[in-house]
């Protein structure tokens, strides 16, 4: 997932890896540039995707991508087809070898580019998204700006999920339009599922 990068450290460089915690693909590992993104640790991946459930035939988006090791999971558990969007050269460059290594690149869309131009550009193709998985860099105002984007550009689908990775001292504030599920920590770290909220009934 993405943190302060640089648009170094890929190409010719060393990388590291992380695993797939769960579904088809368990055990696969990712190469991860060594510097400029913080994946989600395996525990934490471990406990969302366990409540997120059912992902078969799910349409993704992973908009701060980063090593892209979120969608990968969702992957794994079945998702049809998962968007990945990241600004960072190298973590682009990390995203493509995994899709074509591990034969996943019919399944994927990998973007380069600022998330809300993003997600203006996909509203614009009439995208819609069943999950929604952002992990900005923490302390960063990405979240405020997107959030309510991808509801002004109508990207989430009936029933969709969007979750939220952030430092626990920097909690998701409220937007319009979207109430929140739940929120569990895990240290420093706090995912926060919201949906939706429902349409008022008018009455006559």
């Amino acid at each position: 997932m993405s943190g302060r990068r640089k648009d170094r450290g890929f190409a010719g460089g060393r990388a590291s890896r992380v695993r797939i915690t769960g579904g088809q693909l368990t055990g696969l590992r990712l190469r991860v540039p060594d510097a400029g993104v913080r994946p989600t640790s395996d525990r934490v991946r471990e406990s969302l995707f366990a409540r997120l459930g059912d992902l078969r035939g799910d349409r993704v988006l992973d908009l701060f991508a980063g090593s892209g090791v979120l969608g990968f999971e969702a992957l794994s558990r079945g998702a049809e087809s998962v968007v990945f969007v990241d600004r960072a050269h190298a973590a682009i460059a990390v995203l493509r070898e995994n899709l074509v290594t591990h034969a996943l690149e019919a399944r994927a869309r990998v973007i380069r580019g600022d998330a809300l131009a993003i997600v203006r550009r996909l509203s614009r193709d009439a995208a819609r998204f069943d999950l929604v998985l952002l992990d900005p860099p923490y302390a960063s105002l990405e979240i405020e700006r997107v959030l309510p984007a991808l509801l002004e550009c109508d990207l989430l689908s009936e029933g969709c999920m969007v979750v939220v990775e952030t430092a626990k001292r920097h909690p998701v504030a409220a937007v319009d339009g979207l109430c929140v599920l739940d929120e569990r920590d895990y240290g420093d770290t706090r995912i926060t599922r919201l949906a939706r909220a429902p349409t008022p009934v008018e009455s006559d």
